[in-house]
């Protein structure tokens, strides 16, 4: 950057620049960052120190730079610019701040004396950059300028606070950069500010660069990549001389061998993305060195205990973690957030890929990345057992914190047949994951993947077979559940494994549900409910198969049968706390109690139901329930919203699987509610009301469904047949009644 010839404060002969100082014009465009550039703006007014901290790169010097220019108004002194950097010497930084505010040539006293004098009746704001490395002594240098100079206000840029009294701190957070897609086919998001300024930089490398439809994706794919971190995308900017966009993507994989240059004007440490990261370590104490390296090993978010358990060891005792964790967040290499969870830290993708690059070169990664798959092993079992808990809903959310952390578990499992039970193991026990909480189909890129590795430890591969049976009938692959129902019942018998036996059987009696086999379903499902009783097996998933027997004997006509299961299921799963089950239960005697004419206890059950799925993300299970309210309500007058509903979990089947699994006795009600619906609207009218439902999300759905019980139960005292109803007080059941299909159906 060019300085300016502005008159500084120490020239005081003659009438004085109105708006003296030393800042560097600016020779590119400032890009976004309008919400930051108000909060340091505001904040200057309420505080005398300012510190804006980030990571290496992200920004700072250039917001604060900006955010100065914007404010030097307030400033009748003028703002002045003193760069750090380069001062080395603790003893020179005296001397620096001096020679910024034009006072070098006054030897005869110590600089701090000079500088404090000349400060002491001005209204200035000085501009720090680069004081990371002599923190403590630039900290006890502003407190006693601050203390002498009334007028004075600092506004600092640095990895960590200065640390002096009264100091706001605003930490600096990368540029927002667009949601990943998964190809160039993908419709790429709106640029965001990343985007923008990737492309005007780009611009001044190849005149008439810009962000077309061609162009994009691959803009996004790059912003996204390099975390909307400004000088890695200004340096990839730059790139472009000799690399297209896809070439860059293509080597990314090693961004720091990529990303060098940045032409000599530039500052020294922001030479490369590489030397912008370093400055940071060089910075860093020897335990905060190696503590960097080895929580390179996690993925996203990580918590205290995790950071003890995978990174205590030689040379860092677990008693010293958190004070160095901490001088990591001082220092903006780790972010600390506050989470439903609890404190959670995480790193930069590009400050955890230098630590990576340091990890490796100590020879400690695979001993490192073990101790973290161990330990995510460990929160698994942890968390499949807990499900069946009042503790359900924390264990969701726990596992929806790690999954970063789980994915990269599991990949270490996976590198090889070494670990391959260890992986089985792991991708089986998150199935309360995979089907609950609506990932069905990571669960069953995992299983597949784990399966595929041989393995002598029986135990795990049958525990991941009939899960994997379980996420294939959720998909609607009947053929991929038979295939691993089979292996999983022949290796079962053949080495005595009851538990796993039990497993399979009740896996197929959900086949034969699915498939429209209910003798035989009902037939398998006693046979493994009965064994597990035998085993002593209780948990939701057991649970699920008595709801699934429940259905199977509505299916055929016994209703009261199925309460009477359901009653005992809501009954066991109130005892223990659980819900997700729950949610089961409460679907099938929702719809016997509106069989039963009692439309207002009916939808009480079926909206506790669908709450209950939209707190896990349960799709399955929500667009199920959808089906069902979708019939309730065309029952209770109201057939535009009931043809809404069906467009909106018409939407939804298509994110899950198979509508209703392909089976008849799924879809009778479906069937029963689109006629009624059809006859009261009108082909075209229905139509339009289902494009209408199939443009909401499941949070859509659920307001728009609260939203109509409030206003219909404003209506006090009012009896069906008085709103005009067109449903009778009972109701006949579906010619094949409806029932819960999601996991109840896996």
């Amino acid at each position: 950057m060019r300085r300016s010839t502005r008159q500084g404060p120490a020239s005081y002969g003659g009438p004085r620049d109105p708006a003296p100082g030393n800042l560097p014009a600016e020779l590119n465009s400032f890009v976004g960052r309008k919400a930051e550039l108000a909060e340091v703006g505001r904040l200057l007014k309420r505080s005398r120190t300012v510190t804006v901290t980030g990571v290496g790169g992200v920004g700072k010097t250039r917001l604060t730079l900006r955010a100065a220019y914007l404010g030097q108004e307030r400033f009748s002194d003028g703002v002045w610019l003193v760069e750090l950097s380069s001062v080395h010497d603790p003893h020179l930084l005296e001397h620096a701040l001096a020679e910024a505010l034009g006072l070098a040539g006054h030897a005869a006293r110590p600089p701090r004396t000079e500088v404090a004098e000349m400060l002491a009746d001005r209204q200035l704001l000085l501009l720090l950059d680069g004081f990371e490395h002599i923190t403590d002594d630039c900290a006890t240098l502003l407190r006693d300028l601050l203390r002498r100079a009334p007028g004075l206000t600092v506004l600092a840029a640095g990895r960590r606070p200065l640390g002096v009294p009264g100091e706001q701190t605003f930490p600096l957070a990368p540029m927002p950069a667009p949601a990943p897609t998964h190809s160039p086919a993908t419709a790429a998001p709106p640029a965001q500010d990343s985007a923008v300024l990737f492309a005007e930089r780009a611009a001044a490398v190849l005149p008439g660069f810009g962000i077309t439809d061609d162009n994009r994706w691959a803009v996004a794919e790059l912003c996204h990549r390099l975390d909307g971190i400004p000088l890695a995308l200004e340096l990839a900017a730059g790139r472009l001389r000799a690399l297209s966009l896809e070439q860059m993507l293509q080597r990314l994989d090693d961004r720091f061998r990529l990303l060098t240059g940045g032409g000599c004007a530039a500052l020294p440490r922001h030479r490369t993305l590489r030397t912008a990261i370093g400055w940071s370590h060089e910075l860093c104490s020897p335990q905060e060195r190696l503590l960097w390296a080895r929580l390179s090993v996690f993925a996203g978010h990580f918590d205290l205990e995790a950071a003890e358990y995978v990174c205590s060891g030689t040379g860092l005792a677990v008693d010293d973690l958190l004070d160095v964790i901490a001088e990591l967040v001082a220092q903006s290499l780790l972010v600390r957030e506050d989470t439903a969870t609890g404190v959670r830290y995480r790193m930069l993708e590009t400050v955890r890929a230098y630590g990576a690059y340091w990890l490796e070169a100590t020879g400690d990664a695979t001993r490192l990345r073990r101790r973290h798959r161990d330990w995510y092993l460990g929160l698994a079992t942890w968390c499949e057992l807990e499900w069946f808990s009042p503790r359900q809903t924390e264990v969701a959310a726990r596992i929806d914190a790690e999954l970063s952390n789980l994915r990269v578990a599991l990949e270490f499992c996976l590198e090889g047949s070494e670990d391959a039970h260890i992986g089985q193991y792991l991708a089986g026990s998150l199935w309360f994951y995979w089907v609950g909480c609506g990932h069905v189909a990571e669960g069953r890129h995992w299983l597949d993947r784990a399966l595929e590795l041989e393995s002598e430890h029986e135990e795990s591969r049958l525990k991941a077979l009939w899960v994997l049976a379980y996420v294939a009938l959720l998909q609607g692959d009947s053929i991929g559940a038979i295939t691993a129902l089979q292996e999983c019942s022949d290796e079962a018998e053949r080495t005595g494994n009851q538990l796993a036996a039990a497993y399979a059987l009740h896996r197929t009696g959900c086949l034969a549900l699915v498939t429209d086999d209910m003798p035989r379903a009902e037939e398998l499902l006693r046979t493994a409910q009965e064994r597990y009783r035998e085993i002593g097996e209780l948990n939701s998933d057991v649970l699920m198969g008595q709801v699934a027997l429940a259905i199977t004997v509505a299916f055929q006509g016994d209703l009261a049968g199925a309460v009477a299961l359901c009653d005992e299921v809501r009954q066991i799963c109130e005892d223990h706390g659980e819900r997700w089950t729950l949610a089961y239960a409460l679907y099938v005697l929702g719809y016997a109690a509106w069989t039963r004419g009692e439309t207002a206890e009916a939808r009480r059950l079926l909206e506790e139901c669908l709450a209950i799925d939209h707190a896990f993300r349960d799709l399955v299970g929500a667009v199920t329930a959808i089906e069902l309210l979708a019939l309730f309500t065309v029952t209770e007058g109201d057939p535009e919203e009931a043809a809404v509903l069906q467009g909106a979990a018409g939407q939804l089947w298509r994110s899950v699987g198979l509508p209703l699994f392909g089976s008849r006795y799924f879809n009778a009600p479906h069937q029963q509610c689109e006629q009624q619906t059809r006859e009261a609207l009108g082909a075209e009218r229905y139509e339009e009301c289902l494009s209408e439902g199939a443009r909401l999300d499941l949070d859509a759905v659920m307001a728009r469904a609260r939203r109509w019980s409030t206003d219909r139960a404003r209506v006090p005292g009012q009896r069906s047949e008085e709103r005009g109803d067109s449903a009778p007080a009972t109701h006949e059941p579906a010619a094949s009644p409806s029932a819960k299909g999601g996991e109840t159906a896996g």
